[in-house]
């Protein structure tokens, strides 16, 4: 429930993109021109899309950027093209996420999210409950996840990664063009960061500007956040906890604080973010508070979402703290928590 529909502050490229007025991340890799070779070394590869990322943020840095060349320069050896080269091969040694199992997927082996090479989505739609400055959003729900969180409403999308119709990545960029067509905001990735290689060949087969949203849980690697750069128009991104021990507890994740807040920071310096922090029972001093005062004091120009809908969900019961909802004074709480830290574009 959305108690202020307060218009977002800090969301100004997200909008102009929205409004075709300027160029997604995704268009702009896509325009420009590298020279690579494919049977380089991954070392070699990354040197080349350093140099490409150089190009990326001088356009992004000008105010009138030049859109008719950027429309006019797709290309076969772009940095997105290098980009999809460089998923393909962290593919072999998986670290797309912090867990980083090191197995090939390519060649079958799985690691904690039990995904193989190919991608597999439970459902798309143009969905109505987002925050309101995405709406209609052409949301893509993939299946597995990184995380075993207890309490988990889509846990039988999370928990299946082999569930859902299989992602051809030609067939899906139609689709984001025929949802754009019909009213899409944007196309907004759920869960995406095991399937980062399959997100971005979709994008080279999509030809609408629409923004992309990368709908997370923000515990992807390093190197992916380096992919996701020149990607990612804004980060959906969710802090659910305020330290290791409620993260191990609650999702079996490990070092989470360390990995939250270094990607928080890289989205910060390269992109928009809405920060979606879903206030657990019993969680506001040792989670809520943290999260607020670090926010306030490392990336205060986001829009932060303080989200109240938690329900008890498939594994709930086994931590007796969270096996209920929220009670009126926990929600007020937790405003007074967010508030006393000064969060300016505050969503409720």
């Amino acid at each position: 429930m959305i108690l202020n529909m307060n218009e977002p502050k800090f969301l100004d490229r997200y909008s102009r993109i929205e409004r075709n007025e300027i160029s997604p991340a995704f268009k702009i890799s896509n325009s420009i021109s590298l020279e690579f070779n494919n049977d380089a070394s991954l070392e070699d590869l990354w040197e080349v899309h350093t140099q490409g990322m150089e190009k990326y943020r001088k356009i992004i840095a000008d105010p009138i950027p030049d859109e008719k060349q950027i429309d006019q320069g797709y290309n076969e050896r772009s940095l997105l093209d290098l980009k999809i080269l460089i998923s393909e091969r962290i593919l072999e040694k998986c670290c797309f996420c912090e867990r980083r199992c090191g197995v090939n997927r390519k060649k079958g082996q799985v690691g904690y999210c039990g995904l193989k090479y190919i991608s597999k989505y439970a459902s798309e739609f143009l969905h109505m409950g987002e925050e309101p400055e995405l709406v209609p959003s052409h949301t893509i729900f993939f299946t597995g996840c990184v995380f075993s969180c207890i309490y988990c409403q889509n846990w039988t999308i999370s928990t299946c990664p082999h569930c859902g119709a299989v992602i051809i990545p030609e067939d899906f960029g139609k689709i984001i063009d025929r949802r754009r067509n019909e009213g899409s905001k944007n196309v907004n990735f759920v869960t995406p960061t095991p399937h980062l290689h399959m997100v971005l060949k979709t994008l080279k087969h999509v030809n609408s500007s629409i923004p992309v949203i990368w709908n997370s849980n923000m515990y992807h690697s390093s190197e992916s956040s380096k992919l996701l750069e020149g990607v990612v128009d804004v980060y959906l991104a969710d802090f659910k906890y305020g330290n290791d021990k409620c993260a191990s507890k609650l999702s079996n994740v490990r070092k989470y604080m360390l990995v939250i807040q270094r990607n928080f920071k890289n989205a910060y310096d390269n992109s928009e973010i809405i920060l979606r922090h879903l206030v657990l029972p019993g969680h506001l001093e040792c989670c809520t508070h943290p999260i607020a005062e670090w926010v306030s004091e490392n990336i205060p120009y986001i829009r932060f979402n303080l989200m109240f809908q938690y329900t008890p969900h498939h594994r709930a019961h086994e931590a007796p703290e969270i096996n209920r909802i929220l009670t009126p004074d926990e929600k007020k709480r937790a405003i007074e928590i967010v508030s006393q830290q000064g969060i300016e574009d505050l969503l409720i």
